[in-house]
């Protein structure tokens, strides 16, 4: 203990007639010192005379620290009354003379008075902080972190929020949807036949303009293609490409660098590139009026109609770079017309004021009844009686469509609503968890302040006045935090985006910035000062003079309530994280039914033509080549993907159709892939009825009815096929989804030849394959990758959600831990008396240590027993998600817990052992 606070010590007791007569005699001493403090010591003895206490001894002056304390309040380096000189005036009219003049001027002048009340508030608050260095280390850093997460994530939020809002009539832009839910099955999707913009377009008056997308690269150009120049001789590979009409662009008003954008594709072969393509393949020139060829396929020579400004990123369609006209196109006889084929995705642009919900059932009602009830009845298909309690036609619009389609299948990439809602409640826990500590240590501290509340109160403070200082600390903390705050974001953004893959930017030099922050600023330092403003300035100054303040006994409830909140949110994160992990791992690592592993899949060769087949027979040769299949059908993503109706031979008019996936794939697929067959035989390359045989899954036998299915003979399109063979359920779609059935067939499909290499040497296999990819296609570069590889994309967006998810994770239990170990620090602090003489008594440091950390361990506890039940029930409904999931069991829970326990316990544990070896005597001699 210092002089001043050993001086306030004796003072304290002498006013409360509690001083031993050695004690009188020592502050006497001390006193005498300084005779300026006797009128000081009279304001203080008229004061306690006014409370009805009447001290035993009437000593004549009262203490340095009063003076010092008081100098402090009024941010002055005078006296806040009048000091006793040689006069006939009495000290006390002095100061009565003096506070009069003051009070005067303070009227006159206003402006001064503000001003000066506010500049006292902030020396004294900056006094705080500087006096108490860890404790607002604690705050400033605790909030700076978590402002800078929330500013992170409201970054994340604006941008999912942003999509496909710049468009200039999104608001009246809709795509078509469909979904279809009959027993267990409960689908939605986006494709339509090609008919269909045409029939809503001249059916429907609220309808402006309708357009066509067709993305599926299962035809030919869409997805990804070898470009070249007409000029050039190597050919690049680029992925982006889909089919449109004009309607689209007219919808969309999508932006022109070059050319005409209401003639952009309205002309057969014609192609719209975006300005980042065409800087690439002309730069500095105009493209416009250029051929391009695809896949080396100099039959169709595509030509350059107009160049579009890039599709910004917040844009559902941000993928496509080229856009190929559907103008003159049918991919088979008939496509256009038919109802019986769905590839087409279908916007439209309604009129301003369109009541949609009745448009919606318009236009359900009407096209149903109208067009897909008669081509079912014509075709035989037996839901055509109940398609109207099966089916419906929704209409979506444009800015819906990235956070909205989570459970829609549209080939597309997008957002979560769920997402952006669970990292809102994120961030709002980490910044609620930060002014909890804020809260905590601020009244924890109260009897450091308790002395400073009562001498203002002494010398005219009132609570208000108190209030408005305590609120201006409060807010002090803030303003610093949101600049570090700032600054943090700054630095860490790089690091989010590549966690996000995003590309967010600080928005420094938007007007909205400075005025948001400030309000954040000072709303945020209200909120988390506004409790403890009101506790401390309800001390009262007689209890505080006397030593009869119980120190932070009021307030104690409070800070075990936020602390088990703040433990209990933490425990529900943890216990997320760990789920989440463990769903990702179970996906990654879970049986599939092929084998992923040492495939390479070497895309690109539909360029090769007629040499694709001797290509993969040179890859046989090779010393490091287990087998290879050509198909462009892959249990991965970004490989084609189709749609058909299967029946059973002679029962087309009697039984429900069954949707599967119709696979062209070659003799060696079964053999490459390690898909293993329970029934029948694989194709045989000379035998030709295999031209019209077919092998199924398990799951399409199943919906089939076909027990014994080997011999039968199943119907899509055309003659029927038999079937030779059944294989084990894998599968091929992400694990959201179930199995879906499948038929493969004895066919060519070109553009992939996939490898299955020998365990061991992988980059020779890799020089070895690339060797003889040379030997094909000298003027092509290589292009592949491994299948594991690609598998584990098709997780690529949840697993890049829970790595930011467990990344503020672990920032909120960290801030946590931080106010925890400074309620540690005061709290051991508060007890030394206590423990000096426990240690006196005969304590051993482990009885100091567990009692100190018992009370924490305590609430640690509660918090389990809140958090368990919460966290249950929302990792369940994440689970739902996936139709393979892990089970949610118990050690999950109990791991959480003991690293609940095992973190409070670390962080308390310094504090708490720090206090028990203190020398007792220093203790108890500072008491």
């Amino acid at each position: 203990m210092n002089l001043d606070d050993h001086i306030w010590s004796l003072a304290s007791k002498k006013l409360a007639n509690e001083a031993s007569e050695k004690e009188l005699q020592e502050l006497n001493a001390l006193l005498a010192e300084n005779p300026e403090l006797h009128s000081q010591l009279r304001l203080m003895s008229k004061w306690w005379d006014d409370g009805e206490e009447k001290p035993k001894s009437d000593g004549s002056v009262l203490f340095g620290k009063i003076q010092a304390k008081i100098k402090d309040m009024e941010g002055t380096g005078q006296p806040a009354v009048a000091v006793e000189t040689p006069s006939p005036v009495k000290p006390e009219k002095t100061m009565q003379a003096n506070y009069n003049s003051t009070e005067k001027l303070k009227q006159h002048s206003p402006f001064l008075n503000s001003t000066a009340m506010i500049k006292n508030y902030l020396k004294v608050a900056l006094r705080q902080l500087r006096k108490q260095k860890m404790y607002a280390a604690i705050k400033i850093g605790g909030f700076a972190f978590s402002i800078a997460a929330c500013l992170l994530i409201a970054l994340y939020i604006r941008d999912e929020l942003s999509f496909d809002k710049s468009y200039p009539n999104a608001a009246n832009v809709y795509r078509l949807l469909g979904h279809y839910h009959d027993g267990s099955v409960d689908e939605k999707g986006v494709d339509w036949p090609s008919v269909m913009a045409k029939v809503i377009k001249q059916d429907y008056p609220e309808v402006e303009k309708s357009g066509r997308l067709m993305p599926n690269s299962l035809f030919w150009g869409a997805g990804a293609n070898e470009l070249k120049r007409a000029d050039q001789a190597d050919n690049t590979h680029e992925e982006g490409f889909a089919y449109a009409d004009q309607g689209l662009i007219d919808i969309l008003n999508l932006p022109m660098v070059y050319g005409d954008s209401k003639h952009a594709l309205s002309e057969p072969l014609s192609m719209v590139i975006s300005k980042s393509k065409a800087d690439k393949y002309f730069p500095g020139q105009n493209p416009v009026g250029k051929v391009m060829y695809l896949n080396n396929n100099k039959t169709k020579p595509f030509k350059i109609a107009a160049v579009m400004q890039d599709i910004p990123g917040n844009s559902h369609l941000h993928d496509f770079k080229f856009f190929i006209t559907l103008a003159g196109v049918e991919f088979w006889n008939g496509e256009q017309a038919t109802w019986d084929a769905n590839n087409y995705h279908i916007y439209m642009a309604l009129k301003p004021g369109t009541n949609i919900a009745q448009f919606n059932k318009k236009v359900n009602d009407g096209i149903l009844k109208n067009y897909y009830i008669p081509s079912m009845t014509h075709n035989g298909d037996k839901r055509a009686s109940r398609v109207m309690s099966i089916f419906n036609l929704v209409v979506q619009n444009v800015q819906d469509i990235n956070l909205r389609s989570y459970d829609i299948h549209d080939g597309m990439s997008h957002g979560d609503i769920r997402f952006v809602w669970l990292f809102g409640a994120v961030a709002g826990f980490i910044l609620v968890i930060a002014c909890i500590n804020f809260i905590n240590l601020s009244t924890a501290k109260s009897a450091n302040r308790a002395k400073e509340v009562g001498l203002r109160k002494v010398v005219g403070s009132q609570r208000s006045g108190l209030i408005r200082q305590f609120l201006a600390e409060s807010l002090l903390y803030s303003f610093f935090s949101f600049v570090l705050g700032l600054i943090l974001a700054w630095v860490l953004l790089p690091y989010f985006n590549t966690l996000a893959s995003k590309s967010l930017t600080m928005p420094w030099v938007v007007w909205w910035l400075v005025p948001v922050v400030l309000a954040a600023a000072f709303l945020i330092g209200i909120v988390a000062g506004i409790y403890p403003a009101f506790y401390l300035s309800g001390f009262k100054p007689a209890e505080v003079l006397k030593g009869n303040l119980s120190t932070g006994s009021k307030s104690s409830v409070l800070r075990n309530v936020l602390v088990v909140f703040q433990f209990a949110t933490s425990i529900i994160l943890i216990i997320s994280t760990v789920v989440i992990y463990n769903q990702m791992q179970y996906l990654l690592n879970k049986k599939v039914g092929f084998e992923k592993d040492q495939v390479v899949m070497i895309q690109g060769t539909n360029t090769l033509d007629n040499q694709v087949k001797p290509f993969k027979s040179e890859l046989l040769k090779l010393s490091t080549v287990k087998s290879a299949s050509i198909s462009d059908f892959l249990p991965v993503s970004g490989t084609k993907r189709n749609g058909n109706q299967f029946f059973i031979e002679g029962r087309e008019k009697i039984d429900p159709t069954v949707g599967g996936q119709f696979w062209d794939v070659d003799h060696d697929y079964l053999k490459t892939l390690g898909i293993k067959l329970v029934a029948g035989r694989d194709f045989i390359p000379d035998m030709k009825a295999d031209s019209q045989a077919v092998i199924i899954n398990q799951m399409m036998a199943n919906k089939l009815g076909l027990k014994n299915p080997i011999g039968k003979k199943i119907v899509n399109y055309g003659p029927g096929k038999t079937i030779i063979g059944v294989v084990q359920d894998f599968n091929f779609n992400s694990m959201r989804d179930g199995i879906e059935p499948l038929v493969m067939h004895l066919s060519s499909s070109e553009s992939i030849v996939s490898v299955k290499i020998k365990a061991g040497d992988v980059k020779k296999a890799l020089d070895q394959i690339t060797a003889t990819w040379k030997q094909f296609a000298p003027n092509q570069p290589i292009r592949y990758t491994f299948m594991d590889e690609r598998f584990a994309s098709m997780y690529a967006d949840v697993q890049r959600m829970g790595r930011i998810f467990t990344s503020f994770a672990v920032l909120a239990i960290m801030i946590a831990c931080l106010g925890l170990f400074a309620l540690a620090a005061f709290m051991a602090e508060q007890r030394s008396k206590e423990i000096g003489i426990r240690k006196v008594l005969g304590a051993t440091i482990g009885n100091i240590t567990a009692m100190l950390s018992m009370n924490f361990v305590k609430l640690v506890f509660i918090a389990i027993v809140i958090a368990t039940p919460i966290a249950y029930y929302a990792m369940t409904q994440w689970l739902q998600d996936f139709t393979y999931r892990v089970q949610l069991s118990w050690w999950m829970f109990a791991l959480a817990g003991v690293a609940a326990i095992m973190i409070a316990l670390a962080t308390v544990s310094y504090q708490s052992i720090k206090a028990a070896l203190m020398n007792p005597v220093k203790s108890l001699k500072a008491e």
